[in-house]
């Protein structure tokens, strides 16, 4: 079950949450010709040929109005100039524990009906769907109410949805919190000698949180698992030797996502090399970080981050070439084959991220960088991640021996620290108006001193 935000202000945060996004979406409906939106939370999926139901994922346009993150068949109408009106499915089940009755800061705001029957909600809607903007899967649709999904309306919401209102950064700061208590502990179990399986599970009693509330699956890599970027196992056997843990994992606050990867070592004679170069990346992590102001193109930031690694790689003494040249010959993208970060909010990688205005259009990525994530200009509010990596990949380092630039890299030490697996660091960054950005993960690590 999600956690709420914890601040006595929240209620009035959200009253003017709600406020903008009324705001928001009467600007979105004049540009594409409707008299009212409807947004459908989603329902339920099974697996192929089973009885199965996959974990239910909201519909983010639903949880943008709404801290409710485990509620099918339930709908929104947002009108001008009219409170939203919600239509709550709440069965009468005694299979499963049916959701809570409405309560809490939100329940104020909205016009609320509670229907035991998702067909029920079709005496609450609208019957004329002409004008009606209907924001949802396809297998959202009930009876005449079926998602048309304007391509207007929708880019308009994306683009807006990009600069979080006061409400949503409460939410990302208690989000990043947890998920920093989280890492603490997923430390501590490293530090014990814990397997990777023992490792996520500190880290989700921590966190209180079970792997239905999870952001996104954990990343908990051991060793050489720390060179897979998205390592999707968590080994139940320990290793022989703990080198490296690399978690890359978030926790989930009224629908809001933290997004967080540290990389530890036992810091002993053993690590003493690899955390030089640790230490090299934290530095180098925390001026990328400075980096996030308004008006930045963070097109340029993922090119600064390459400027960093390839000083990074000269000074550590792993590639020996001008770092011009690792630029010019891509040897950095060995090392750093992914994008320095992505918007953060409702999503761990939000919407919105190539769009070229409020009108959709994309804004390209640069030459020879296909997996940036993000490439707007950021602005006041705006939530990035900061994510420097820097790896021993067994399949792109057999790619760099086959290059000219081969007989620049020290091979030997490349072995040598590639037991460890590989480096990332990753914070959660807001823009702000003026000045240094917020920093959310640190401001949260700081707090647990």
């Amino acid at each position: 079950m999600s956690h709420a935000a914890q601040d006595p202000r929240i209620a009035s945060l959200y009253a003017e949450h709600l406020q903008t996004c009324q705001a928001r979406a009467e600007r979105a409906l004049s540009l594409s010709g409707h008299e009212a939106l409807l947004i459908a939370s989603g329902v339920e999926k099974y697996a192929f040929l089973d009885d199965r139901p996959y974990l239910f994922q909201p519909n983010p346009h639903f949880k943008a109005w709404l801290p409710l993150v485990a509620h099918p068949y339930s709908w929104l109408l947002v009108r001008p100039g009219t409170k939203p009106l919600l239509v709550y499915y709440q069965p009468d089940d005694y299979w499963h524990v049916p959701p809570a009755p409405p309560a809490g800061y939100w329940v104020d705001q909205v016009e609320l009906r509670v229907i035991s029957e998702p067909e029920q909600a079709l005496q609450h809607l609208p019957a004329d769907v002409s004008r009606l903007a209907i924001v949802g899967e396809a297998d959202a649709a009930l009876q005449h109410l079926i998602p048309n999904n304007p391509e207007a309306l929708i880019h308009s919401l994306h683009w807006a949805r990009a600069c979080k209102t006061p409400y949503e950064l409460q939410c990302l700061r208690e989000a990043s919190r947890i998920g920093a208590r989280a890492h603490l502990a997923a430390r501590d179990a490293f530090l014990a000698g814990g397997s990777e399986a023992e490792i996520h599970r500190a880290y989700l009693i921590a966190a209180g949180h079970t792997d239905r509330d999870l952001p996104y699956s954990n990343i908990v890599g051991l060793n050489e698992h720390a060179a897979v970027l998205h390592y999707q196992y968590q080994d139940t056997a320990r290793p022989a030797q703990h080198l490296t843990l690399l978690v890359d994992a978030g926790a989930q606050v009224a629908g809001y996502a933290s997004d967080i990867t540290r990389t530890w070592t036992r810091g002993d004679a053993a690590s003493a090399e690899f955390d030089a170069l640790l230490a090299a990346m934290e530095s180098a992590q925390l001026a990328l970080v400075d980096e996030v102001r308004q008006g930045v193109d963070y097109r340029e930031i993922h090119l600064s981050t390459h400027r960093h690694i390839a000083r990074i790689l000269r000074e550590q003494q792993l590639v020996a070439m001008s770092e011009e040249a690792m630029l010019a010959e891509r040897v950095t993208s060995t090392f750093f084959p992914h994008g320095i970060g992505h918007f953060l909010g409702l999503q761990v990688h939000d919407v919105g991220g190539f769009m070229a205005s409020e009108a959709g259009g994309t804004r390209g990525k640069p030459d020879g960088h296909p997996y940036l994530r993000l490439t707007r200009d950021l602005a006041a509010g705006m939530c990035v991640t900061i994510e420097p990596g820097l790896y021993f990949i067994p399949t792109l380092l057999n790619k760099l021996r086959a290059t000219p630039a081969a007989k620049a890299v020290d091979w030997a030490k490349v072995e040598r620290l590639a037991r460890f697996g590989g480096i990332r660091i990753e914070d959660d960054v807001v823009c702000r108006a003026e000045g240094a950005p917020e920093n959310l993960t640190r401001d949260a690590f700081a707090s647990l001193a």
